[in-house]
């Protein structure tokens, strides 16, 4: 589909998919994917539908009998001859737009990442016994290696195993649900990561991480070296809150009030000027229930993520960027003046890839204005 620099490769089939046929790859015309740092990833294809199409049948294959999703696509983005699993899905849902006299008709498939399989069968009651939590997510992901999905599981701090005879911990709900009400306890987050090779994927169960090795720089305003079409930024204090872990002294009868900072290990200050805190709010209304480790746990990852007060969003041409910018890792920015220059987390990417052109729309956060480093790396 696109020449040059950059190649598309899309992948179709039941469970294990194959590389899509020629006739397949002449009439999409577009592909259109979303990967962001909070729940499911997407993605959709616009085809060129013709009478004689061979995507009637795929059409009738993926839409009709079951509820469960059959077929299974993988798109693979090569730039600058490194291979990049943008997506690792399954179709969820076709529609078809009439053609006219002037128009073919238009066959639009929207799909989701592997998570779709997991939220397919309520499997609550399933016992745990003597069981933690991340040993219970490991165990739930095991299902899933048929389709290539790889188990990358963190121990949280808060080790919580109740003893079988006092009580017996039992899914509720899908594997899906299940694991992200797991990953709420502790302040951690769940996602599937597709790659690093087709048929593969990374299921994350962990911490959000916010530190590591930065992507290029995205530059605005430098003339030649700009490699963005467009980028803003916005400053909301006003979002700022700053969480309360209520702990209740059975001792004392005293309710002990701790506020819990935004900053962790794993989520630096970015900012040199932190935001400002405009209220001192309880993250859940039975916090103080909670054992201390899992509501500070829970406490500071909210915190994080309420300190998120710069944003930001914009566009940019893959062949200028000379890359793929990927989603949940950190960004540097330069050019966009004192306040927003420096490192930057990159909530979500979507990609736009049509015939002789691919382009990239992102979001991007930070918890504070002017850079904390002198300088990022182009």
């Amino acid at each position: 589909m696109l020449s040059g620099k950059i190649q598309l490769t899309l992948m179709v089939g039941p469970v294990v998919p194959v590389p899509a046929p020629r006739v397949v790859m002449e009439a999409l015309n577009e592909v259109s994917v979303t990967s962001s740092d909070e729940g499911r990833s997407g993605f959709q294809l616009s085809f060129a539908l013709s009478t004689s199409s061979p995507l009637h049948t795929l059409f009738l294959l993926g839409s009709g009998m079951s509820a469960i999703p059959v077929i299974r696509v993988v798109i693979v983005a090569t730039v600058s001859g490194t291979p990049h699993v943008i997506m690792d899905g399954a179709m969820t849902k076709f529609e078809i737009k009439p053609g006219t006299k002037s128009a073919q008709a238009i066959l639009t498939v929207f799909g989701e990442d592997l998570s779709v399989f997991m939220d397919q069968t309520d499997f609550s009651g399933l016992p745990f016994p003597a069981m933690p939590a991340e040993g219970r997510v490991a165990l739930l992901l095991a299902k899933y290696a048929v389709l290539g999905v790889i188990p990358l599981v963190i121990p949280s701090v808060m080790v919580d195993v109740p003893l079988p005879t006092s009580k017996i911990e039992a899914q509720k709900g899908t594997d899906l649900v299940y694991i992200n009400q797991l990953a709420e306890r502790v302040g951690y987050v769940f996602y599937i990561e597709p790659g690093p090779l087709p048929g593969q994927s990374i299921g994350y169960w962990g911490p959000q991480i916010k530190v590591g090795v930065p992507q290029p720089a995205l530059s605005i305003n430098m003339d030649g070296h700009s490699n963005v079409e467009s980028l803003n930024f916005s400053f909301k204090n006003d979002k700022h809150e700053l969480p309360a872990y209520y702990y209740y002294n059975e001792q004392s009868k005293l309710i002990l009030e701790v506020p819990l900072p935004p900053i962790t290990p794993l989520n630096p200050p970015l900012g040199l000027i932190p935001p400002i805190p405009t209220a001192l709010t309880p993250v859940a209304d039975n916090l103080s229930k909670l054992p201390v480790a899992q509501g500070i746990m829970r406490g500071l990852a909210a915190a994080a993520k309420w300190a998120e007060v710069v944003e930001g969003d914009g566009t940019l041409d893959v062949v200028r960027y000379g890359r793929l910018l990927k989603s949940r890792q950190l960004v540097g920015v330069r050019g966009a003046g004192l306040a927003y220059d420096g490192l930057h987390y990159v909530k979500s990417v979507t990609h736009t890839i049509k015939r002789g052109e691919y382009k990239q729309s992102f979001k991007l956060s930070r918890n504070g204005l002017i850079s904390t480093v002198p300088r990022v790396a182009a």
